[in-house]
C-alpha cells in the first residue's frame, strides 16, 4: 500500500509544482502600457502588446519591454519671427511660445523594433532631453517662418498650411491663444491630411512637418501640440491697447447703457408723474361729482322733509279740525242732551211742586212754614228789628198787630215759594233756568225774589 501511495503523490506534486513552474518559465505576463519584444535564435522578434502573454524559452529567446505610454514634453521655445517693413526690410518680433508636445511608439512594428533600438536604449533623462531638443529646433524653425500676425491667428490660411511660408495677410492678435492640436497622420489618407492641415495652425504644421522624419527616425510618432501660450512685447502691447479700448468701449457702453437707464427712469417717473395727475384729476371730478349727487341728494331730502312735514301738518290740521269739530258736535250733543234732561227734570220737579202744592194746599205751605221756621225766623226778626214800619190802620177794623202779623205771614209765604223756585233752578242762571228759558222761549231774566219790607 505504501508503495503505490508514493507514485501518487509523486505525479500529485509533480501536476501542482512542476507543471506550474515549468508553464510559468515559458509564459511571461506583458502588463498594460508595454510592449514585449521576443527574439528567437534563428533571428526572428515576436512583438506582444499587453496586458497579455509572451512566449518566452529560456536560453532560446532574449525578451526586452520598453513603454507604450503617450510621452508628455513641455517646450519653452524663444525667437524671432519673419515679419518685414514695407519696404522689405526684415523686422523681425522676439516671440515667446509655451506648447505642450505629445508623443508615443508607434503602431507597426517596424517603428516598435526602431523605438527599442534606438529611442528606449538612452536612459530617461536622455529619452526626454532628446525630444525637447527635437521639438524645441522645429518650433524654433517654425517660429521663423512665421510672421507675428500668423502667429496669433486663431487659424492658417489654407496656401499658409499647404506652402509652409510665411503669409503676408495680417491677422488681428488673440491672446492668449487657444489650445491647438496637432494630429497624428498616420494611419490616415492624404485627403484627410490635407483636410487637418488646412484646419491646424500654422505653427503647428511646422512643427509637426519639421520633427515627423526625426520622430520617425526614433520610432516615435507625434500625436498633438498643444500650444498654451503665444507671448510677445507687440501682443501685450497690442493686448494693453485692445484692453484699454475695450475698456474704454465698456465704459462708453455703461455710460450708455446708464443715460438709457436714466432715461427710461426718466420717461417712467415722468409716465407716473402723468398717470398720479390723471388720478388727481379724477379723484377731483369724482369729489364733484359725489358733492353734487350728495347737494342733490340733500335737496331730495330738504323737499321730501317739507313735503312731509306739510303733509303732516295738513294731515294734523285736518285731525285737529275734525277733533274739534267732533269735540264741538259732541259737546253740543252733550251740553243739549245734558239740557235737555235738566228742563225735562226741573219740569218734572216744578210740575211734582205744583202737584204738591194743589195736593197739600195751605197745609203744605204751613208744614214747610214750620219746617223752615229756625231759618226764616232770625232773618225776619232782624229784618224786623231795623225796620221803620208805619203802621196804618185801614178801615177793615183791624189793628196793627194783626196787620203785622199778616204781612209777615204773606212774606214768610212769598218766602217760601221763592226758595222753592230757587231750589228748582227758576231764579239763577244754571242751567236749569235756561232750559226753563229755552223750553218757554222768554228771553228775560225771571223777576227777582220779593224782599222783606
Amino acid at each position: 500500500m505504501s508503495s503505490l501511495l508514493i507514485p501518487i503523490v509523486g505525479v500529485v506534486v509533480f501536476v501542482v509544482i512542476v507543471v506550474p513552474v515549468i508553464v510559468a518559465s515559458f509564459l511571461r505576463n506583458v502588463e498594460a502600457g508595454t510592449i514585449r519584444m521576443v527574439s528567437w535564435l534563428q533571428g526572428g522578434t515576436v512583438i506582444y502588446r499587453g496586458p497579455g502573454k509572451s512566449k518566452e524559452i529560456p536560453l532560446l529567446t532574449t525578451g526586452t519591454t520598453i513603454s507604450s505610454k503617450v510621452i508628455n514634453v513641455d517646450l519653452d521655445i524663444t525667437d524671432q519671427t519673419a515679419d518685414i517693413d514695407d519696404t522689405g526690410t526684415p523686422r523681425p518680433i522676439k516671440v515667446r511660445v509655451l506648447a505642450s508636445a505629445i508623443v508615443s511608439v508607434g503602431d507597426s512594428d517596424v517603428l516598435i523594433r526602431t523605438a527599442a533600438n534606438r529611442f528606449f536604449s538612452k536612459s530617461d533623462g536622455d529619452q526626454l532631453s532628446t525630444l525637447t531638443d527635437l521639438l524645441s529646433s522645429s518650433g524654433r524653425r517654425a517660429i521663423n517662418l512665421l510672421t507675428h500676425d500668423q502667429l496669433f491667428s486663431a487659424k492658417a490660411t489654407p496656401s499658409a498650411s499647404r506652402s509652409l511660408l510665411p503669409s503676408p495677410v495680417a491677422v488681428a492678435p488673440v491672446v492668449p491663444v487657444a489650445p491647438i492640436r496637432a494630429h497624428a497622420t498616420t494611419g490616415m489618407t492624404a485627403a484627410e491630411v490635407a483636410v487637418i492641415e488646412d484646419d491646424d495652425d500654422p505653427l503647428a504644421v511646422i512643427i509637426r512637418k519639421a520633427c515627423s522624419r526625426e520622430l520617425t527616425d526614433l520610432g516615435l510618432i507625434f500625436n498633438s501640440l498643444n500650444i498654451k501660450i503665444v507671448q510677445s512685447e507687440v501682443a501685450e502691447a497690442r493686448r494693453r491697447q485692445s484692453a484699454a479700448e475695450a475698456q474704454a468701449n465698456s465704459e462708453i457702453v455703461a455710460a450708455m447703457q446708464a443715460r438709457r437707464a436714466k432715461e427710461a427712469q426718466l420717461d417712467a417717473e415722468r409716465a407716473i408723474s402723468d398717470k398720479q395727475r390723471e388720478l388727481e384729476q379724477t379723484k377731483a371730478s369724482n369729489a364733484a361729482l359725489v358733492a353734487q349727487a350728495e347737494a342733490k341728494r340733500q335737496e331730495a331730502q330738504g323737499l321730501q322733509r317739507v313735503a312731509e312735514l306739510d303733509a303732516t301738518q295738513i294731515a294734523q290740521a285736518k285731525a285737529d279740525a275734525a277733533r274739534v269739530r267732533l269735540a264741538a258736535e259732541a259737546s253740543a250733543d252733550a251740553d243739549a242732551i245734558r239740557i235737555r234732561r235738566i228742563a225735562d227734570a226741573t219740569a218734572e220737579s216744578i210740575q211734582k211742586v205744583n202737584q204738591a202744592i194743589a195736593a197739600g194746599g195751605e197745609s203744605y205751605f204751613r208744614y214747610r212754614q214750620i219746617e223752615m221756621l229756625p231759618q226764616i225766623v232770625p232773618a225776619i226778626a232782624e229784618a224786623l228789628s231795623a225796620a221803620r214800619m208805619v203802621t196804618i190802620s185801614g178801615g177793615g177794623g183791624a189793628g196793627a198787630a194783626e196787620t203785622t202779623t199778616n204781612n209777615i205771614t204773606s212774606v214768610i209765604q212769598t218766602v217760601l215759594a221763592a226758595q222753592l223756585v230757587t231750589r228748582g233752578g227758576l231764579l239763577d242762571g244754571t242751567p236749569a233756568a235756561a232750559a226753563v228759558r229755552a223750553e218757554t222761549g222768554s228771553t228775560e231774566a225771571p223777576p227777582p225774589a220779593a224782599k222783606a219790607r
